[in-house]
């Protein structure tokens, strides 16, 4: 079963999604942080985000858990609001 872990974010607005759209495509996965998808999604007038990382494991969402939450405070979106985790029921593209 995959997992998903789901963050939302207050305070982001639109220059700062662009400035990380950019800053995701241009560097690597922090060190030691398991393979996942991800979606970031963000609604300008309400200055909010999300970010869903989908991992393969357990194993792989918890090493990824630890290492994201000790992110410093500049290199996420904005002001974290909550994370949480999912287990993902179903996943397909139509």
């Amino acid at each position: 079963m995959a997992f998903a872990r789901v963050v939302s974010f207050d305070g982001v607005g639109k220059d700062r999604a662009e400035e990380m759209k950019r800053e995701m495509e241009s560097r690597e996965r922090p060190e030691g942080m398991p393979p996942a998808e991800v979606v970031v999604l963000h609604d300008a007038e309400a200055e909010k985000s999300v970010v869903i990382l989908f991992f393969e494991s357990e194993s792989d969402y918890a090493t990824a858990d630890a290492i994201l939450d000790a992110m410093p405070a500049s290199d996420t979106p904005g002001r974290r609001s909550s994370v949480t985790k999912y287990d993902v029921v179903a996943r397909t593209t139509m």
